[in-house]
């Protein structure tokens, strides 16, 4: 095993399908980009939805994030796979089964699984900001839509980054899914030149491309965390606090 992992013409031969590999890459970043994007967007709207007064909303919410939690990815994806172009032609009375794309069927799959973590990551950051702050914007004359939009959610963006970054790693990593359903993204592209070769090298480059875009991902998590941990630092502001500086300094001379 370890002396094929070294041998020279199964690299060279990995390497001369680097364009499959690269045409995997691309259909995985399109993925991540399109299923990080829905996930934010519903992601917020539930974890919104799960801090408001109304129960149905908080219900709605309750329920989806318990159902997305408690089943495995893997089956949602193949249940769309399966059961989504036979919906399809119950709606739109075509006369075969609508076939889905896979990338819109990997965004899909990868966006409302992940919706369900970053929602609750929302109501944890809205819950950390304190209550009085909602309070004295409706009392300003905000309606409650636009104290969540100008007031709440900028303050929980601050508090909620790390985890949200987190939750994009996991969904770089959780787009490998759509290899069950044949999606063309690179670890289907990595599987089938394993198995059309027999070398190991397709999985070590499969490795190497993730790696690729989970590293910066990963960075930035830790540069948020260490920037999480710092005092605010005060603001300089012309004629006020030069001002102040001023003052302290000659009122120390002359305590000297």
């Amino acid at each position: 095993m370890w002396e094929g992992l070294f041998n020279a013409d199964r690299w060279a031969a990995a390497f001369s399908n680097m364009g499959t590999f690269w045409d995997g890459f691309g259909v995985t970043l399109s993925v991540v980009v399109a299923g990080l994007a829905l996930s934010l967007v519903l992601g917020t709207l539930l974890g919104v939805f799960s801090t408001t007064r109304s129960r149905v909303l908080r219900a709605v919410s309750r329920v989806y994030v318990e159902f997305y939690q408690n089943t495995p990815l893997p089956v949602q994806v193949l249940f769309m796979y399966m059961a989504g172009p036979q919906f399809l032609q119950a709606i739109t009375g075509a006369a075969q089964p609508v076939r889905i794309a896979p990338f819109a069927l990997g965004a899909l799959g990868v966006g409302l699984y992940h919706a369900a973590y970053i929602s609750e990551v929302i109501r944890t950051g809205i819950e950390a900001v304190p209550r009085g702050q909602m309070e004295a914007a409706q009392s300003q004359g905000f309606s409650r839509v636009q104290s969540y939009a100008y007031i709440v959610l900028p303050q929980t963006f601050k508090v909620i980054l790390p985890p949200l970054c987190n939750q994009a790693l996991n969904l770089v990593k959780n787009t490998s899914v759509l290899a069950l359903v044949a999606g063309g993204d690179l670890m289907y592209r990595s599987d089938n030149f394993v198995s059309l070769y027999g070398y190991l090298q397709g999985y070590i480059i499969c490795c190497f491309m993730y790696f690729i875009i989970c590293f910066p991902l990963a960075l930035l998590v830790q540069w948020l965390e260490r920037r999480s941990k710092e005092r605010p630092r005060a603001k300089d502001i012309p004629g006020v606090t030069n001002a102040g500086d001023a003052d302290g300094a000659a009122m120390a001379g002359e305590g000297v």
